[in-house]
């Protein structure tokens, strides 16, 4: 497996965000292994992104989406679930990419014991808090270097995905800037998450 580079990740949540498609997110603990190839994501910016958690500036929650690039963000929603972000973008400057999606490549049986309530396996990770889950990722995750070596969590390059196979969208789970189409995904993936026009819950969803 070849990891991703910091370099790649250091520019726009946009082009990362294309980037990341078809790459693959590893997650090592005493229980085993579980691979995700990510299949859907979604870019947030800053300051001119008024869906973002950083559009009103830094905070002690948002502080890991300004850098260094490379890092996951994570945070807790509706009180009950994980969402995890690759934080891109130069040091000092916020951006992330939201993880939405991924077809499980390895540990499937420790992805299904993490996620008992899900009836498919192309559903495991489908969805963000299925992703989380799937991984095994929690708020004690906030912070790591995907790119470290002896990193649990590793950001590896994996196929990646031909330009034909990307399709676009507006955003989901946010209640601003929502005709963005900042949300890509792999065309015809089973593990692509349903596209649903939220409500005033949305505003909460945003990176």
């Amino acid at each position: 497996m070849t990891d991703v580079t910091r370099s790649e990740l250091t520019r726009d949540p946009l082009l990362v965000a294309r980037h990341l498609l078809g790459g693959e997110l590893w997650s090592t603990s005493p229980e085993g292994e579980v691979g995700v190839r990510l299949v859907e994501v979604e870019a947030y910016r800053g300051g001119d992104d008024p869906a973002s958690h950083c559009y009103r500036g830094r905070t002690a929650r948002n502080s890991v989406m300004f850098g260094p690039a490379g890092h996951l963000y994570v945070y807790f929603v509706y009180g009950m679930h994980f969402c995890i972000n690759v934080v891109c973008s130069q040091d000092g400057v916020p951006g992330a990419v939201l993880l939405r999606a991924g077809e499980v490549l390895e540990g499937a049986a420790l992805a299904r014991a993490r996620r008992p309530a899900v009836r498919k396996d192309t559903a495991l990770a489908s969805g963000p808090a299925r992703l989380a889950g799937a991984l095994g990722i929690t708020r004690e995750h906030n912070g790591t270097d995907l790119l470290a070596a002896d990193s649990s969590l590793r950001l590896v390059r994996g196929a990646g995905v031909g330009d034909e196979e990307v399709r676009s969208g507006p955003r989901v789970g946010v209640s601003t800037a929502t005709e963005l189409p900042w949300r890509s995904w792999v065309h015809g993936s089973p593990a692509v998450s349903s596209y649903r026009r939220g409500g005033r819950r949305r505003v909460r969803d945003g990176v």
